[in-house]
């Protein structure tokens, strides 16, 4: 199934979402909102799953084509948005640019903090900055959404309780983190509202690309109408989704709809640090990451964060070349009064 909220309120309503994402039809009489259908899955999933079937065959009444304009964050608001750092090149690199050893733990314990969750972007949504000086990045990762899951899950059972899994911009303002991290309290003005893919889909949508811990499809990443990134989110994944919900839950239970993002996709290249598409790499899923590598190389880094007008689109095709969850499309703008 591939589900959306059409914007509609704080919590949206939702949507079954036909494979190609042409066509729509609410959920009516079943759930209002996703979150509703998740806080009841064993039981509204295979109504749900009806509703697509009928879609799919052309016998579902009220169905519409679908304008992704429309639609909010697939949850536009959730209990709880948890991103992990699973891959672990990411955070060497940003370390490494510092002149900082990275410590051994780093490898063997997540990385993890608890993000804003009150209100998601949608997918067209802009971008909104005070200042183009705060360090204006996107960040391309992919999320799953679970169910209930009971605190001290083991990694072995986590796995069960992914139910849906969707595309992400976790928008980072680059200037304000330092400071922030400096204070040894974790983030707040650093990371501003997210952002999520049109679509969260069931993770059968997916067929060998999932294996039940990792997604195996490139994550593509357009700055400007121009390729930036292609990094594999199967590929250098240190901590799989299962390791993620695990350490999540090893002090609290997770209510459903609770999110777990995989932190920026990151793969080694050549020397272990990373190349451009243009020489024959797999790009950057951030601006962060391709700075930090010209800090090592050059001395400093050359390209810059995001200025307003800029654009990022976030997608992920499968291997016939069709979108899986829509694309993430969004415009940096100035906030009222900036």
């Amino acid at each position: 199934m591939k589900l959306a909220s059409l914007k509609a309120g704080r919590d949206g309503q939702l949507l079954v979402v036909s494979n190609d994402l042409d066509r729509g039809v609410a959920a009516y009489g079943i759930a209002q909102s996703l979150q509703e259908a998740l806080d009841d899955w064993s039981n509204m999933a295979p109504r749900i799953a009806e509703v697509a079937e009928n879609l799919a065959t052309g016998k579902a009444p009220g169905a519409f084509d679908l304008d992704p304009d429309d639609l909010a964050s697939p949850l536009p608001r959730a209990y709880q948005w948890a991103d992990g750092s699973a891959y672990v090149n990411h955070v060497e690199l940003v370390r490494r640019a510092r002149g900082v050893e990275m410590p051994a733990s780093f490898w063997s314990d997540p990385l993890m903090y608890q993000g804003g969750s009150d209100s998601f972007l949608g997918p067209y949504d802009p971008i909104t900055a005070v200042s183009e000086d705060w360090g204006i990045d996107f960040e391309a990762e992919v999320a799953v959404i679970v169910d209930d899951v009971p605190m001290g899950v083991s990694v072995e059972d986590a796995g069960q309780h992914i139910q849906l899994l969707m595309l992400v911009n976790d928008v980072s303002l680059r200037g304000l983190i330092p400071d922030e991290l400096g204070k040894g309290f974790g983030f707040f003005h650093g990371k501003p509202s997210t952002a999520f893919s049109p679509v969260a889909v069931t993770p059968d949508e997916l067929g060998d690309a999932w294996d039940g811990c990792r997604l195996h499809l490139p994550i593509y990443c357009d700055l400007n109408g121009e390729p930036f990134g292609r990094a594999n989110a199967g590929v250098d994944m240190t901590f799989d989704f299962p390791t993620l919900i695990a350490h999540a839950a090893k002090t609290r239970s997770l209510c459903a709809g609770t999110i777990i993002g995989s932190g920026t996709v990151s793969n080694k290249q050549d020397d272990g640090h990373g190349s451009a598409l243009a020489d024959g790499g797999v790009g950057y899923s951030c601006l962060a990451e391709l700075r930090m590598l010209e800090t090592i190389q050059e001395g400093a880094p050359k390209t810059p964060f995001m200025s307003f007008g800029d654009h990022i689109h976030i997608e992920m095709p499968d291997k016939d070349g069709n979108t899986i969850f829509g694309a993430i499309d969004q415009e940096v703008v100035p906030c009222d009064g900036a």
